[in-house]
């Protein structure tokens, strides 16, 4: 690594797994280069100093890492805990949003260039779901609509008396309800505009049915499949229907 260049950066875990008998390779997204795997060596020693939860899933680290073009496969110098959560991992309800946030994350985000803005997007969010106690449901749903933002298939906020249906392919409002998965009804798509209108901050004055809540997000998903060519197959959302209806 003695022609590698040394960085600092921000970072979130988004997957990791183990890679021989005791090392580990951890997917972060990076402030400064985007999407990024890191072999970890021996971190799963007891010699090691640095541990295997420090890249757990949704940790927000500190970075100092080696950045090599010529290579898939960088390294970590130097790693710290920047903000430890308080009950992410302990609260079932948040602990599910996180699961379904990081697949969906991981699913949707392959970019290898530095993106401060949808980085910051993501930094701010863990917080805030850490934080919150009450009116946790729309969070995700809220989280899912913003992200198309910095995806480039934001949704179009062009609904009027005129356009009443959400067209999911489209990404707009359109005058007639064209029956099937692609077009939402009226009440669907008069949630699909809340959505569009409530800022992350704000996510927990947004009150929406526990039957609505599903419908939304499966069509939420569906936008996503839409309009990002070969995204996968979702796993996690099916426990959020159970959780938080």
């Amino acid at each position: 690594m003695s022609g590698d260049m040394i960085h600092k950066t921000r970072g979130i875990v988004l997957h990791s797994v183990k890679y021989g008998e005791t090392s580990l390779i951890a997917h972060v997204y990076t402030e400064a280069f985007g999407s990024q795997s890191y072999l970890l060596k021996g971190i799963r020693s007891p010699r090691s100093r640095m541990k295997p939860a420090l890249f757990r899933p949704l940790a927000l680290l500190e970075m100092v890492v080696y950045k090599s073009d010529k290579q898939t496969l960088q390294y970590v110098r130097e790693v710290h805990l920047a903000i430890p959560y308080k009950s992410l991992d302990t609260d079932i309800r948040k602990s599910s949003i996180a699961l379904f946030l990081t697949e969906l994350i991981w699913k949707s985000i392959r970019m290898e260039e530095s993106y401060p803005e949808l980085f910051g997007y993501l930094w701010n969010t863990f917080p805030l779901l850490d934080s919150q106690e009450e009116n946790l449901a729309s969070f995700h749903l809220v989280f899912a609509v913003g992200l198309c933002r910095y995806l480039g298939f934001q949704p179009q906020q062009n609904r009027s008396d005129s356009r009443r249906f959400f067209q999911l392919r489209e990404g707009s409002f359109q005058a007639v309800f064209h029956p099937g998965t692609e077009c939402l009804d009226e009440t669907e798509s008069i949630w699909f505009s809340a959505l569009m209108e409530t800022q992350m901050d704000r996510f927990s004055t947004l009150v929406i049915p526990p039957g609505m809540r599903g419908k939304l997000l499966e069509k939420l998903l569906l936008y996503y499949r839409l309009h990002l060519p070969g995204f996968p197959e979702i796993r996690s959302h099916a426990i959020l229907h159970t959780l938080l209806s």
